[in-house]
Formats: structure tokens, C-alpha cells, sequence
């Protein structure tokens, strides 16, 4: 594997699911419970945080994840976790990336919408110059929070309208969470020119996934794992080209999936169903996007080639503009030829 985790460590990419808060890094999540130690469960050592990230179930992880992002507390807060996530990923080569993020949460832990928004601007901006890579926004709703996040999500979404901001999603747990309650603020969202991200079908079964298209009109799904489970819902997936965001490592780590073995990534892609390979939440994972091409390659036996049409995939499946992708496929071409 030398070799081709050499291959993979150079190779540019594009990453279309991955969080906000949960790609600060031990480094990071370590400061920031240490400016609020004694008011937050998180452990200021980062040689801690790898047991604190040690998850029972996806509920569990939920809570841990919700932990951290009460350490955010100021847009100070915010436009350094931005800043490091971004030099994080353009480490690993990605050149493209759309981070998740969930404003709803620090608006209410008190940080102004204006104030949020201007903070993730300023770092997208700064990252673009700094480290060369382009950032773009999907605002989501928490699910565990109901109707009144949807709402304020949609209030901050529509009315800062950051420039960065491409699309719209909905996260959090999925059971007790159905999907058609969100079908209005998803409708409006869409008419506004945003594009339809959603989770769905990680922890829940297939019935997820087809409200999740029925119902918020996705055009792709976040995670989307069970679909494997019903051989018509691949079928329309694949045949609509309706891709899923595939995070391997996460699935394991929550539980949604028993071991890296077992995970459905093989089948979904032999019948047809267009793929993206992810990190989604990487420090508390214990992952990065370059682990994740590496297992997807052991899971699916590709060699650089293949690996190669992973990266395309993603940059295809984006929603950068048509001149971004053209640079970014002619890169990873050229990555390929010297390789």
C-alpha cells in the first residue's frame, strides 16, 4: 500500500461532507475547553480527546459532538476553528471543499447571525489566499432541534446569504426525526437557489432516504448507507444520478455499520449508485480524508487508476461552478499522467 498511499497523499481532491465543528482538530477542541475549563466536559489535554471520542452509538455521538460545539462561544471562536479546518484540509490536498455547518448552534449559544457569518467569510477568504483552497457552505438544519432550527436556519440562510453558501441540509439523528416535517423550509431554500444536501438513511432504513427525495428534493444524500437494503431504491438512485456522500470510518465509528468488512460501499457502487469518499467528522473519527481514499480503495481493490476516478467522482458530484470543476478534473489529469 506504500505506493498508492503515497499516490493518495498527493492526489487532488474534492471533499463534499465534512462538518464544521467536528473537523476541529485535538489541537483546537484542547484549546478551547481550555479557555472554558470548568464549564465544559470536553478534556483540555488532546491525548484525552481520543478516549472522550470513543462513542458507544450514534446517540452518544451526537451528545459528545454537541459538547464541542459549546465550545465555540464567540466569532473569534468561530473564524479560527474555519481557518484550521481549512489549513487541515489543504494539507491533505483538497482543494475544494464543502463544510457542513449548522449556525443555528452558536446563534443560540449567543454569537449573532451577521457576526457567524461574517466570521466564516473571513475565513474562507483568508484560507483561499493562504493555502489555496476554495471553501463553500451547507447550512444545515439540527435535526434534534425541530421545526423552530428549521426555521432560524432558513432566517440566517436567506437573510446573510454569506457568499460561500451553496446549499442546504438537514443533520443530526435520524430516528424520531422524519423527514416531511422539513419539506417547507427545504422548498424555500431550493427557490432560492440553494441546493438540497441532506442526511439521510445512516441510522434509519431506506424509507429515509426516498423522503429524503421525495420530500426535500435531494440531490445528494449524506451517508445514504441503507439504501443498499432495497434494490429499487438503487436502481433509482443510480438512474437519476443522485450520488451518495460516503464516509466509511464515520459509519464504523457510530455503529451504523458493524466493522469496515461489512460496510456497503462495494455493493452501492456495483449496482451503479455514484459515490463521493469523506471524512464528515475526521479528529473524532481518528481519520482524515486521505485514510478515508485508502480504505475506500482496500474495500473496493483500486489501484491509482481508480483511485483517481474516486477524486473525479467528487469533483463531478460538487457544486462548484463549471470552470471550477474543469481545473480541478484537469489537475487531478495531470496529477494522474505524472504519477
Amino acid at each position: 500500500m506504500t505506493e498508492l498511499t503515497s499516490f493518495i497523499a498527493g492526489l487532488p481532491k474534492a471533499e463534499l461532507h465534512v462538518h464544521h465543528v467536528g473537523s476541529a482538530s485535538p489541537r483546537i477542541v484542547a484549546e478551547l475547553a481550555a479557555r472554558h475549563e470548568g464549564r465544559s466536559p470536553v478534556p483540555a489535554d488532546p491525548a484525552a480527546l481520543a478516549d472522550y471520542f470513543a462513542f458507544r452509538d450514534f446517540a452518544h455521538f451526537i451528545d459528545v459532538y454537541l459538547t464541542v460545539v459549546d465550545l465555540i462561544r464567540d466569532d473569534e471562536d468561530v473564524r479560527t476553528l474555519t481557518y484550521e479546518v481549512a489549513r487541515e484540509l489543504a494539507r491533505q490536498q483538497v482543494r475544494y471543499a464543502e463544510l457542513t455547518i449548522t449556525p443555528f448552534s452558536s446563534v443560540k449559544r449567543g454569537i449573532p447571525a451577521k457576526a457567524f457569518c461574517e466570521a466564516i467569510e473571513d475565513a474562507r477568504r483568508g484560507a483561499a489566499g493562504d493555502f489555496g483552497i476554495e471553501l463553500r457552505w451547507c447550512f444545515d438544519i439540527p435535526g434534534e432541534a425541530g421545526l423552530p432550527a428549521a426555521e432560524e436556519t432558513l432566517r440566517i440562510a436567506l437573510g446573510e446569504r454569506p457568499d460561500g453558501l451553496i446549499s442546504f441540509g438537514l443533520g443530526g439523528p435520524e430516528i424520531g426525526v422524519p423527514r416531511p416535517q422539513f419539506k417547507p423550509f427545504f422548498d424555500q431554500a431550493r427557490a432560492a437557489g440553494l441546493h438540497s444536501a441532506p442526511h439521510a438513511g445512516e441510522t434509519t432504513g431506506p424509507e429515509t432516504i426516498w423522503s429524503a427525495i421525495r420530500d426535500l428534493g435531494a440531490e445528494r444524500i449524506g451517508h445514504g448507507i441503507s439504501a443498499v437494503r432495497d434494490p429499487q431504491l438503487m436502481a433509482y438512485l443510480a438512474d437519476n444520478r443522485i450520488p451518495l456522500e460516503i464516509s466509511p470510518t464515520s459509519n464504523v465509528r457510530t455503529r451504523a455499520v458493524p466493522s469496515i468488512e461489512e460496510h456497503p460501499l462495494a455493493t452501492l457502487v456495483g449496482a451503479g449508485v455514484r459515490v463521493s469518499i469523506n471524512s464528515d467528522d475526521p479528529p473524532m473519527f481518528g481519520t482524515t480524508i486521505e485514510e478515508e481514499y485508502a480504505v475506500a480503495a482496500r474495500l473496493l481493490d483500486l489501484d491509482q487508476d481508480g483511485v483517481a476516478e474516486l477524486a473525479r467522482g467528487a469533483v463531478e458530484q460538487s457544486f462548484l461552478a463549471p470552470a471550477g470543476k474543469e481545473a480541478l478534473l484537469k489537475e487531478i489529469g495531470d496529477y494522474q499522467n505524472r504519477a
